[in-house]
């Protein structure tokens, strides 16, 4: 980025201002014409035992992004939340043994018929923890004491804009789930105010949100054009 002439503060923004005028913790003021907001999301884990351990080694929650990695090995699915059995059917297709750990979930009939046709085995009852042997996951053992062996689990984690506020804060219009509502450029609802990549669509992988950034780039880059046009023009 330096040698495009482009300055990195390093610095957490604290607040932004109308205008904008951003507020970074160690007291210095940025000024701005345009925001591009891309502070990504939050994962909310279970919380149990194992689970800060073991996330992002065999603790996993994308088939498309680990899946080819722990084909064919005894897989589970944890039960974390709505949408967590139809993981597991995509988890199927990476092995034959998978099993969906319900936990505190009801699954409706349809659903339960979808498992039990492909052959995903179905265990009621809370997950306690994750059993870990020799720094490597071993398995998932109930509330009851039942351990039941596995070397891969997946979850479903809730995703939670990591934005610290600001999207609320700039007076952008959010969803059901906290994300911003944007157009095909990125733009907000608030004007002068951009966002993309996971702050905008948690499901975005790294080259769909690079696209994202570089379309709002596009669109900021047009908007200050026209802005100073009309300026000049007046």
């Amino acid at each position: 980025m330096a040698s495009y002439g482009v300055d990195v503060a390093q610095g957490r923004v604290l607040g932004i201002d109308p205008g904008f005028s951003m507020v970074l913790a160690n007291g210095s003021v940025l000024s701005a014409r345009r925001i591009l907001l891309a502070t990504g999301v939050e994962d909310v884990l279970p919380d149990f035992p194992g689970v800060r351990e073991r996330w992002g080694r065999d603790l996993l929650h994308c088939p498309y992004c680990h899946g080819w990695e722990v084909r064919d090995e005894p897989i589970a699915v944890l039960g974390t939340q709505v949408g967590s059995a139809a993981h597991a059917l995509l988890v199927r297709q990476w092995s034959e043994d998978v099993i969906f750990f319900a936990n505190d979930l009801e699954l409706n009939p349809a659903r339960l018929a979808q498992l039990n046709a492909r052959q995903i085995r179905v265990v009621d009852g809370e997950v306690a923890r994750l059993v870990i042997v020799d720094d490597r996951l071993n398995g998932v053992e109930l509330s009851d004491g039942r351990i039941i062996t596995r070397s891969a689990v997946f979850i479903r984690p809730q995703n939670v804009p990591h934005a610290d506020g600001l999207l609320s804060g700039l007076g952008c219009v959010l969803g059901k789930e906290g994300f911003p509502k944007v157009d095909a450029s990125g733009k907000t609802t608030t004007p002068g105010v951009w966002a993309a990549g996971h702050v905008v669509d948690p499901r975005s992988q790294v080259i769909t949100a690079a696209g994202a950034g570089s379309a709002a780039a596009i669109a900021i880059n047009a908007d200050l054009v026209l802005e100073d046009a009309d300026r000049l023009a007046h």
